[in-house]
């Protein structure tokens, strides 16, 4: 009789077992059941989460890394290059209100599946357009070019020789080069590419943590999504030192002679190998695909397996609840009163008004966030003269592994002091402050401009203003120079000069990246002690005092990052219990997507477009049009910059006081009658299940409530 009943329990599809025991002869099949269904088990579904988890923060990691190497390949404003990252947050508004609240009603696991294949199509796709591009001109000079395989060329400066850029060059021939224009357009490809992964990867954060939440101890949820994010923060990790690795390998590498690319990873030309970062990302997000297949539509409550005091009158529950959940299976679906419980459910959301404050005020925090981390290292690189490979790499190995730390202690601490709401918002918001506080120093550690001639000093060494650039002096009158070109050489005088004609040069050796140019009478100006009159390829570095500056800044971040990270989970698990428990879902994903068509959209847009404003050498594509920028004003860079992020956070923590206020007050007598928003108590955030259990007894509303899960 016994395996009877296990049969029928195991045929529902809400029911894996039921909570035994029941009679005598019951108690003893509870052990072999276990044994069963320990491959389906809540553990596994979060180990399978977790690796979800970190595919897609890889995957999204990737982006963020490559936009600099996207903005350069593609030759277009930092803007459009913001538009792209924000395409991602463009794909999750399309489907993840309706995915949040349909979705829950459904098999999770396989909605998760599909999520992941979807994110998987959309990486590859992301790569694409790199397999129908040509290979990548970068600028440089056409005597260069033509004496590659030669010690010796002609001089830079000729008053006979007409020496221009490679986009005047290429305008011999206007046909096709204007034909081979139409691939800058490809980045939208890219851009339709990371839509498609935003769409994918819409089921999984809310209906992963709903499923999550449904069937864990209320006191061991924290713990559990604070292990989460914690295993999550590894796919940022690997995906900043893949973004690391692909940028310093040439674009097209195995396709072209290495040994004829005259720029090195630190030049603003370069471009790295972007598109195999997303190949990689995508066959990781189809392998976490694989585990939620054959993972089971619900599981059993935590609670439920460790309550000895449930008697016989709760299986007749369940085996109500088993039959009533089988029978609504066969009835076909009122998509009319679904719609119609939606609209309700999300009025019920939205009248919440500590809801509403919490999602205001991460609503600003999000926008400063979701603008420095798509920046970072493009900031990191014109304030610190730092290549795009190491700026991927120093943020891989430094600021994301205390953001892990931080999350798993924030989970592990709210936990172990049992915090409530007024505890988890109190912590929360006082380690963002203290963050924030941190972060305001990034200010007072910046570097000085690049030296560079006739854009931040004049040809002697002096600085000018930014709006007073002049291109020529005395020492290049003579000679016939691109100015649209961006070909810099070093001097010993650490000068950067935009191009070898312009630093007045007359000869030239070698070939490749060890090209010397000679006879510079630019640098007979401003001569250095051995008197040389000789540059190299590629920029100036910057001096030793930005190198410390650059370890200070590093320094700093990671301590802001771990005290930001440290309240991230109890405020996470605060937005969880402020809503009734049948809303979770829905509150998530509407607060995922306010997230991410207020903020993830727009931030890098406007973010990129302030950035623009302060470049100071624009790159030149094909057929004349304006390209990627090549140097920034670094000051203005910065205050702008900094000064953006600064100008989200700071407002942020006048509604964190708010909603601290509002919390209080709500939450602050221990046995309050009131209720907000569908009769949510107020009762501690870690108070024990036990007496949920009483009140599902005790209501039959409670069975139906779990059956429409």
């Amino acid at each position: 009789m016994t395996v009877e009943t296990d049969s029928n329990v195991n045929h529902s599809n809400l029911e894996v077992e039921p909570t035994q025991p029941l009679e005598d002869g019951a108690i003893k099949q509870v052990p072999g059941k276990k044994k069963k269904s320990c491959c389906t088990g809540l553990k596994v579904f979060l180990v399978a989460l977790s690796f979800s988890y970190l595919s897609k923060t890889l995957s999204g990691t990737v982006m963020k890394s490559s936009i600099t190497q996207i903005e350069r390949r593609f030759d277009i404003p930092s803007s459009v290059a913001g538009l792209i990252d924000g395409s991602f947050e463009m794909g999750n508004l399309l489907v993840l209100a309706f995915v949040s609240y349909f979705g829950a009603k459904f098999h999770r696991p396989k909605i998760i599946a599909l999520g992941c294949c979807i994110m998987s199509a959309g990486s590859i796709f992301t790569a694409m357009p790199h397999f129908f591009m040509g290979y990548y001109k970068y600028e440089t000079a056409s005597h260069a070019v033509l004496s590659v395989n030669s010690t010796s060329s002609l001089s830079p400066c000729s008053v006979d020789q007409n020496v221009t850029g490679v986009s005047e060059t290429l305008s011999e021939h206007p046909d096709s080069d204007c034909v081979k224009a139409a691939s800058s357009y490809m980045w939208i490809y890219v851009l339709l590419g990371n839509l498609l992964r935003g769409v994918g990867e819409s089921p999984i954060t809310p209906l992963g943590i709903s499923y999550l939440d449904d069937f864990a101890k209320e006191e061991d949820a924290p713990l559990y999504i604070a292990c989460l994010h914690t295993i999550a923060m590894i796919g940022p990790i690997i995906g900043y030192l893949l973004g690391s690795l692909c940028a310093s390998l040439y674009v097209d590498i195995g396709f072209v002679d290495l040994g004829s690319i005259t720029i090195t990873p630190k030049d603003s030309r370069w471009v790295g190998a972007w598109w195999l970062g997303f190949i990689i990302a995508g066959i990781t997000n189809l392998i976490a695909a694989v585990p939620f297949c054959f993972l089971p539509k619900s599981l059993k409550k935590q609670e439920e397996e460790n309550n000895d005091k449930i008697s016989s009158d709760l299986s007749k529950i369940k085996g109500h609840q088993s039959r009533h959940h089988e029978s609504e299976n066969h009835q076909p679906v009122k998509w009319s009163v679904t719609s119609e419980g939606f609209f309700s459910s999300l009025k019920r959301v939205l009248s919440n008004r500590i809801y509403v404050t919490f999602l205001c005020c991460s609503l600003l925090q999000f926008s400063s966030f979701i603008g420095f981390l798509t920046y970072k290292p493009k900031y990191m690189e014109q304030q610190y003269g730092q290549s795009a490979s190491k700026s991927n790499f120093v943020t891989g190995v430094t600021a994301l592994p205390a953001v892990s730390i931080g999350i798993f202690l924030g989970g592990l601490i709210m936990k172990k002091y049992k915090m409530g709401m007024i505890g988890a918002t109190k912590f929360g918001f006082g380690m963002s402050l203290m963050a924030f506080l941190i972060s305001l120093s990034y200010f007072f550690v910046g570097c000085e401009n690049h030296v560079v001639a006739g854009l931040t000093v004049s040809y002697d060494g002096k600085p000018v203003a930014r709006h007073e650039t002049t291109l020529f002096s005395v020492c290049n009158s003579d000679c016939k120079c691109a100015t649209k070109q961006w070909n810099p050489v070093c001097g010993d005088n650490g000068i950067t000069y935009m191009s070898a004609c312009l630093a007045g040069c007359k000869d030239s050796t070698g070939h490749g990246k060890n090209k010397v140019y000679h006879n510079c009478s630019c640098m007979e100006i401003t001569a250095s002690q051995s008197g040389n009159t000789s540059v190299i390829l590629g920029q100036c570095p910057k001096s030793d005092d930005c190198s410390r500056k650059f370890i200070y800044y590093t320094v700093l971040q990671v301590i802001s990052a771990f005290f930001y990270a440290l309240g991230g989970t109890p405020l996470y698990m605060v937005m969880f219990r402020c809503v009734h428990p049948e809303l979770k879902s829905l509150a998530v994903g509407l607060y995922t997507l306010i997230m991410r068509a207020l903020a993830g959209i727009p931030a890098p847009i406007y973010f990129g477009a302030l950035i623009d404003r302060t470049c100071l050498k624009w790159g030149s594509g094909s057929c004349g049009h304006r390209g990627a920028c090549r140097i920034y004003d670094s000051d203005e860079y910065r205050y702008t910059y900094l000064g953006l992020v600064a100008g989200f956070r700071l407002p942020s923590y006048f509604l964190a006081f708010l909603f601290y206020t509002m919390v209080k007050k709500r939450y602050q007598a221990r046995d309050p009658k009131s209720t907000d928003n569908g009769g949510q108590e107020s009762v501690p955030m870690n108070k024990e299940a036990n007496s949920k259990s009483n009140e599902y007894l005790s209501s039959s509303s409670d069975v139906e409530r779990e059956s429409r899960i």
